[in-house]
């Protein structure tokens, strides 16, 4: 189980991402912002906020957005 300690807190009874051998599978994110909790403005600014909470759960488990194979 990875939990980042930079991301939103998962809402409901999930956790962040789950490490199966060499593949990593991550929750669904909202677009919102880590420091206030707030969601973002705009879907603009909701879309990057939810790629950054994605980006920061792929460091918390060593990875980056090249590793990246299939999103939905």
């Amino acid at each position: 189980t990875i939990t980042a300690a930079n991301a939103p807190a998962a809402s409901g009874p999930y956790c962040h991402a789950k490490l199966a051998g060499n593949m990593l599978f991550i929750s669904g994110q909202l677009g919102v912002d880590p420091a206030t909790g707030e969601m973002g403005a705009d879907v603009s600014a909701q879309a990057k906020l939810a790629l950054n909470n994605l980006g920061i759960i792929l460091k918390e488990a060593g990875m980056d957005y090249a590793d990246v194979v299939k999103t939905t």
